[in-house]
C-alpha cells in the first residue's frame, strides 16, 4: 500500500471512483477538467498498482483548508483508507500552519470518528460563498459541515 500525490496517470481512475458515488448520490461529481487543474492537491492510495482511495486538500483562506471528494473503492471501505488520506491531509495541513480543516460531507459520522465535530454552513463564509454558491444543488445539497481545529 502507498499513498502518495495523485500522478496525471491517475485522473482517469480518480474521475471513476468520485463519480460511480457522485451517480448514486452519495458525493458530487467532480469533471476531468476540475482534477487536472487541482492534481497537486490530490492524494492517493495505490494497491498493487491501483487507486483505489482519493481525496484532496483544498486551501480556501490563511487559516482555513477543506478536504474534499474523500472516496475509498467499495473493494476498501473499512480497512482504515478513508481514515489514513485524512490523516494525511492534517499533517499537510499541520506543515502549512493551517488551524482549522473542514468538509462537507453526507458521511459526518465518518468524520466525527476522524476528531472533526458539527458546524454551521454558514460558519464558513469563504466556502459557501466561493463555492457553494455556484453549485446546482445550492442552498440545499444535504451535506453537512464538520470542522477541526489543529
Amino acid at each position: 500500500m502507498i499513498v502518495r500525490k495523485a500522478k496525471i496517470s491517475d485522473v482517469e481512475e480518480i474521475h471513476k471512483l468520485i463519480n460511480q458515488y457522485a451517480a448514486e448520490g452519495e458525493m458530487l461529481a467532480r469533471a476531468r477538467l476540475t482534477l487536472y487543474e487541482g492534481i497537486r492537491e490530490i492524494s492517493v492510495i495505490e494497491i498493487d498498482k491501483k487507486v483505489v482511495a482519493a481525496g484532496s486538500l483544498h486551501i480556501l483562506w490563511s487559516d482555513l483548508a477543506e478536504i474534499r471528494a474523500l472516496a475509498v473503492a467499495p473493494d476498501y471501505i473499512k480497512q482504515g483508507l478513508g481514515r489514513m488520506l485524512v490523516q494525511t491531509f492534517l499533517d499537510e495541513a499541520r506543515e502549512l500552519a493551517l488551524p482549522r480543516v473542514f468538509a462537507l460531507t453526507y458521511r459526518p459520522e465518518f468524520f466525527a470518528k476522524c476528531g472533526f465535530h458539527h458546524v454551521e454552513k454558514e460558519d464558513l463564509p469563504q466556502k459557501v460563498w466561493k463555492e457553494c454558491v455556484n453549485c446546482p444543488k445550492f442552498p440545499n445539497c444535504g451535506e453537512s459541515a464538520v470542522i477541526i481545529d489543529l
